[in-house]
């Protein structure tokens, strides 16, 4: 699924490696008498992410080798990795390596806003990133560097035929984690963040199947006082987005509802949100669903065959009116991520 773009790159913030020379000394904060910006958060805790060398990152993957790529995105390529750690003491770690195309669409700004905002969060629904490469020169590199998660991600498990179906209740799991992961962003923390681009490939799986959000890149600042939105150029995937905010560029926290709602029906259906394959009155996946409303006789028909009928019926019937309250064409009508993980805990009792 490809990201759409419509902005003119914005000069770059200045490079992570000269913040890292500034005096520490903080304000608390009872000395703000409103929230502080993500940049004011992230100076208190820059501190906790290891600067890596290029050739320490050129070393751990065996010269950023093909063999060892594990996915591509708009920021660049990912590659599995080794590294020692920082102290030179215990076992080598594996990690994953995002490596930033300088002339890709996601550049310098994007990177930034990626290792500032996990700079800040702290949850075991979001991904660690535990630290980053930046070079200026002649040859640009920008690097992040993650936890590894062997499980690949969520839209692996859906739509790959070469893994094995994802159970019902495992399914369910996922979800519950992401939308705790989301919870976090909007409700938990000093100042709100809208993720912006919540997707089954942005879902990634640790070694038990737990969950953690990935690919913060696109993550913005929520409103803030009056602010009803915060207005900015459209990004983000198509089949995800939500349609005011593709309109409009007004994006707020209900945006991400929208998009968790379209991923409720992958889950479901176990089918793309557009997939150009299918005959053209099924390829868009929320446009073909309304013909098979939760309460109907026909509902059963959008399950995922792969399932094999093992499934409570009760459970999907939920979660498909969940996902219906997600995607309400009124943002203020969908529920919020707090409401969501309650309708979802309950889902999983009766599965």
């Amino acid at each position: 699924m490809k990201c759409f773009f419509f902005k003119q790159k914005s000069k770059s913030d200045p490079d992570l490696n000269r913040k890292k020379k500034k005096n520490h000394a903080k304000k608390s904060i009872s000395a703000h008498s409103s929230p502080r910006s993500i940049k004011e958060l992230y100076k208190e805790k820059e501190h906790n992410f290891r600067v890596f060398t290029l050739q320490e990152l050129v070393d751990a993957t065996n010269g950023f080798n093909k063999v060892l790529k594990i996915g591509e995105g708009g920021f660049g390529k990912v590659y599995r990795g080794t590294i020692t750690p920082e102290n030179g003491i215990g076992n080598p770690i594996v990690v994953a390596i995002k490596k930033l195309n300088t002339r890709g669409f996601q550049g310098h700004k994007e990177w930034l806003a990626e290792v500032q905002f996990l700079g800040i969060v702290n949850h075991p629904n979001l991904v660690k990133l535990l630290g980053y490469c930046s070079v200026d020169g002649e040859s640009i590199q920008r690097l992040l560097v993650y936890e590894f998660m062997p499980n690949r991600s969520l839209e692996d498990h859906l739509f790959s035929r070469s893994l094995p179906t994802l159970p019902w209740k495992i399914r369910l799991q996922i979800m519950l984690g992401a939308a705790q992961g989301l919870q976090y962003l909007h409700e938990g923390l000093e100042i709100q963040v809208i993720y912006r681009d919540f997707k089954s490939s942005n879902v990634l799986l640790d070694k038990k199947f737990h969950p953690k959000l990935s690919d913060f890149g696109l993550a913005r600042e929520g409103p803030t006082g009056d602010q009803t939105h915060v207005s900015t150029a459209v990004v983000g995937t198509r089949g995800y987005a939500a349609p005011e905010y593709i309109e409009t560029g007004h994006l707020k926290s209900k945006s991400d509802i929208w998009s968790f709602g379209v991923v409720l029906y992958e889950i479901l259906t176990g089918r793309r949100t557009i997939e150009r394959t299918l005959p053209k009155v099924e390829q868009k996946l929320i446009e073909w669903v309304k013909n098979y409303p939760a309460d109907s006789s026909r509902f059963s028909l959008i399950i995922d065959p792969r399932l094999r009928k093992q499934y409570s019926l009760d459970a999907a019937r939920k979660i498909a009116k969940l996902a219906d309250s997600c995607l309400k064409k009124n943002a203020e009508d969908r529920p919020s991520m707090s409401q969501i993980v309650e309708s979802l805990k309950q889902a999983l009792q009766c599965s």
